[in-house]
């Protein structure tokens, strides 16, 4: 029961430390919205399991230590085994069971850590570093159309007259959070058939918007201020979309239009390279972007700024320029572009620290019980070690006996624990990036780092058994 009530109490600072883990994982938005404390009927519920646990688990020892036949136990030598057989391999199940279940964490947790290898070297196609960017909303303040687009030119230009600031851009749609406009759209000299499917991604970007983030323009121009809504309407698309609407590299100069209208109202005047839109494990989609100064409408809209200077400066010096404005106006995500991808990710790299830190616990616990099954059936053969030695059996024998053993549970508990990782991994298949739940390099890390770990807890008792003496032994009572 005491060991019941200590490891219980421990557990809380386990819990603690997990939630804090889970906190700073996850985004400042959604952290606003959920709450990470412990809370007490959960604490009561693990209090009565963890004391039930004790007692359950201490109720058999204790109720075979009453019924040991006296006479016997006193004629008894200590060197000899007085437990049951079946004593002995309920503790080398458990042990088994631990390993088992450590086996299926460790692949588990291999796998995830490395999708998530996999997602951060995927290619982005812009250059984040260095960025800042944040949203702001007027269309909710009040503001109409006309005034939403004069705020965002007035705050476009202030930006662009802070120091360090090499390149000021917009979108309304923000990169790689999570968001996606989609529109129809018809293209010169594509036929559509009645199920073609002719969405497409878009944007509402600024000028200068592809050098600012990064995106390679392929052929054509950027946009410029002179893209308002009194010229003539243009658009950049992407390599997607000229795949998909067969327009290869001669898409500049080509006409479309956009939200299903019959008139080809729009021209194409550049061709940028893929870049991730919406999520980083996207494939990319067709993407048209338009100049945001063209669109009567828009209430919303981000901000990019591309600094010389430390990103932690232009993020101190934002919300003065934003202040002097309007000092009503809320500024939203303010972070470095780096930092929202990052956050993009943020339930991949969640699950990957998670199952690895649970990886990790489980197998310190299947190393703590492997050792302790191993140092009690030491010390309960002790005897017979001790006439094995007699007889002539040597050190290194006495070892292998006991690695042996050691090797017996830790095969039957990994090839277990293969069929639960199997399991496992079949059913997280969706949550993996660039592999696929049976991958064999991870499997075969996970079976070494387990073996590693079970060769290490019973080289103590090994070395222990080994270390006999046996007229000692043979004296022990």
């Amino acid at each position: 029961m005491l060991l019941a009530l200590m490891g219980g109490v421990a557990s809380l600072a386990v819990a603690r430390g997990t939630l804090a883990l889970m906190a700073s994982l996850l985004p400042s938005e959604v952290l606003r919205t959920l709450r990470f404390e412990l809370d007490p009927a959960l604490v009561g519920f693990a209090a009565v399991l963890s004391i039930g646990t004790g007692f359950l688990f201490g109720m058999f020892p204790a109720l075979h230590a009453t019924r040991s036949d006296l006479v016997t136990s006193i004629r008894a030598n200590a060197g000899q085994i007085t437990g049951h057989r079946s004593a002995a391999r309920f503790r080398a199940t458990l042990v088994v069971a631990q390993i088992a279940l450590s086996m299926a964490l460790l692949t588990s947790a291999g796998l995830f850590l490395k999708s998530l290898l996999n997602v951060s070297r995927v290619d982005l196609g812009l250059h984040a570093e260095n960025v800042v960017t944040f949203g702001i909303s007027p269309g909710l303040s009040g503001y109409d159309s006309t005034r939403s687009a004069g705020l965002f030119e007035r705050v476009e230009d202030q930006l662009a007259a802070l120091p360090g600031a090499t390149a000021v851009t917009a979108a309304s749609v923000p990169l790689i959070a999570g968001d996606n406009w989609g529109t129809s759209v018809r293209v010169q000299g594509f036929v559509a058939g009645p199920d073609t499917d002719t969405g497409s991604r878009y944007n509402e970007v600024g000028p200068g918007f592809f050098g600012a983030v990064g995106m390679k323009l392929l052929a054509g121009r950027e946009f410029t201020r002179a893209d308002s809504r009194d010229a003539p309407r243009v658009a950049v698309v992407n390599e997607a979309f000229a795949k998909k609407f067969n327009l290869g590299r001669d898409a500049v100069g080509k006409f479309m239009s956009t939200n299903g209208r019959d008139t080809l109202n729009t021209q194409i005047v550049g061709l940028v390279q893929n870049a991730k839109y919406s999520e980083v494990k996207q494939e990319v989609p067709p993407v048209v972007f338009t100049p945001w100064r063209q669109d009567a409408r828009i209430g919303s809209i981000n901000f990019y700024v591309r600094t010389s200077l430390p990103p932690s400066q232009m993020l101190g010096a934002i919300p003065m320029v934003l202040k002097r404005l309007d000092a009503g106006l809320p500024v939203e995500g303010l972070k470095t572009l780096p930092q929202q991808i990052k956050e993009s990710v943020f339930l991949d790299r969640m699950i990957s620290i998670l199952s690895a830190s649970f990886a990790a616990l489980a197998t310190l616990l299947a190393a703590v019980g492997l050792y302790g099954v191993l140092a009690y059936s030491v010390a309960q053969r002790t005897r017979e070690i001790g006439v094995r030695l007699a007889l002539g059996a040597d050190a290194r024998r006495v070892r292998r006996m006991v690695m042996r053993q050691v090797a017996g549970m830790a095969v039957v508990g990994g090839l277990l624990g293969v069929g639960g990782a199997l399991a496992l991994g079949r059913s997280a298949g969706s949550l993996l990036f660039g592999l696929n739940g049976r991958d064999p390099a991870v499997f075969t890390l996970a079976g070494l780092l387990l073996g590693l770990v079970a060769m290490g807890a019973g080289y103590v008792p090994a070395r222990r058994a080994a270390r006999v003496e046996p007229m000692q032994a043979l004296r022990y009572e």
